[in-house]
């Protein structure tokens, strides 16, 4: 595989966060049918959240999850670790979708985050979680206006002008920032699903990797899970998280598609680089364009560089060939040291890439199926470190029929515009990137396309 940048030279094609001595041996594979008053699909945050959640409200509820293959080694495992707040993919995204409901859309997820710390804390988590905030930052001059409007309409934000932002994190690139203080968590995202699913097993969860679930069926009054090698749990009722993987329901099927991120990790910064950009905060950044970056520290000064370059493959495919991607990897490269040019000659030690499932309204859709039985939440486009624990409380809200504040939600009872089948998919996807791209040369100006996708209420807002 070609490697066009030097400082991509020597970097492990893995995911840095999985590429850890302390990562837990495999829990046994499903060997025999069995039973269960809930099943779990799915051993990323979507299934464990779900599982901790249902023992919680119910501790006498047996629970059994299974995972295809390892616990938290899709997206739970790739994600950059950045935990959010927000369920509606933003402020902007929520209020523009459910205007009506947006102060309560943003009190819920404040309220999920501060679940999400006392759930760490109460099961003695270690996944390196730190709570210091984020800055969106301007590298456009056009970006400036658009950044004082945010801080505008975003409560306890802090304006910073070009200067101020420079002192607080160094860059050439920097025009101007954005501080939202209270609303993002950092986490080593792999030790996170890790913890939780020794948490779950501590509240008598029962887990089996590699145990790969090829369909449901009903009888009586519960569903068979049928897995590849032929055990089959019956149970009263089933919790689905495979999110970017092809859903169990049929029908959901047409309402997501996987689209490929990648990322970078550098070395660890030595104190002289690490005091070349400042970054005394720690906050998590990201930026203004379309096509945007997000980066951040690691526990130990490494920096994780990604996004930018988002990819869809014809046909909704999954598959581990579109992991690696040189030409993005060495986009990604030349950026990271556009923007910090005092740190070249820094290394990277992983490149690696993932599916993220994302649907139109870009937050997460919810339902149910088979009667009752069955409940999924899909599409968190990329913010699902922290909304996945919103949308296990909404699918066992709807499993055990309980009307709550979160299923009378309209984000909750009403879905998204489905995309297309192929090949009207791909070419779709396709004239938005392209779109979206030309719109950050031309200072932010949307063409026809973009114009057209804003008032059928499909526009991108990143």
């Amino acid at each position: 595989m070609t490697v066009d940048h030097e400082a991509l030279r020597d970097a492990a094609p893995t995911p840095y966060w999985l590429d850890h001595p302390d990562r837990p041996a495999p829990r046994a594979a499903l060997d025999a049918h069995t039973t269960a008053d809930l099943c779990v699909v799915g051993g990323g945050y979507s299934g464990l959240w779900t599982a901790i959640l249902a023992k919680e409200r119910d501790p006498s509820r047996d629970v059994v999850l299974l995972e295809g293959h390892r616990l938290g080694w899709a997206a739970s495992g790739r994600n950059g670790g950045f935990c959010a707040a927000s369920i509606s993919h933003g402020h902007a995204n929520g209020a523009e979708r459910w205007p009506d409901e947006i102060d309560t859309l943003d009190r819920l997820g404040r309220e999920n985050l501060d679940a999400i710390e006392q759930t760490l804390t109460r099961h003695g988590v270690a996944c390196d979680y730190e709570r210091p905030g984020a800055i969106t930052v301007a590298t456009e001059p056009h970006h400036v206006e658009w950044l004082r409007e945010m801080h505008d309409e975003t409560p306890g934000s802090t304006f910073l002008d070009r200067d101020a932002m420079r002192a607080e994190i160094d860059s050439p690139t920097y025009l101007a920032g954005v501080v939202e203080p209270h609303d993002t968590a950092l986490v080593d995202p792999a030790r996170l699903a890790w913890g939780l699913a020794a948490a779950a097993e501590s509240l008598g969860v029962r887990i089996h990797e590699h145990t790969h679930v090829t369909g449901l069926s009903r009888n009586g009054a519960g569903l068979d899970v049928r897995t590849g090698d032929g055990p089959v749990v019956r149970a009263g009722r089933v919790a689905l998280g495979t999110n970017a993987f092809p859903a169990l329901v049929r029908r959901v099927r047409l309402y997501t598609v996987p689209v490929y991120d990648y990322v970078l990790m550098t070395e660890p910064l030595s104190p002289t680089q690490l005091d070349s950009v400042g970054w005394r905060g720690r906050h998590g950044l990201d930026d203004m364009t379309n096509q945007f970056h997000y980066y951040r520290l690691t526990s130990d000064n490494r920096i994780l560089w990604g996004g930018y370059d988002a990819i869809y493959h014809f046909g909704r495919q999954v598959r581990p060939s579109y992991d690696q991607r040189p030409a993005t990897f060495a986009l990604l490269a030349r950026q990271f040291f556009e923007t910090f040019p005092q740190l070249e000659g820094l290394r990277f030690t992983h490149r690696w890439g993932g599916a993220i499932d994302t649907c139109t309204r870009f937050c997460a859709l919810y339902g149910r199926a088979y009667g009752g039985r069955a409940a999924y939440a899909v599409g968190y486009t990329g913010l699902g470190v922290g909304a996945s624990r919103f949308g296990a409380d909404v699918m066992l809200d709807l499993l055990d029929g309980v009307d709550s504040e979160r299923t009378r939600l309209r984000m909750v009872r009403e879905k998204p515009v489905p995309f297309p089948p192929e090949p009207f998919a791909w070419a779709g996807i396709e004239l938005t990137r392209y779109s979206l791209a030309a719109a950050d040369r031309r200072q932010g100006r949307r063409n026809l396309w973009l114009r057209t996708l804003d008032k059928a209420g499909l526009g991108f807002d990143s």
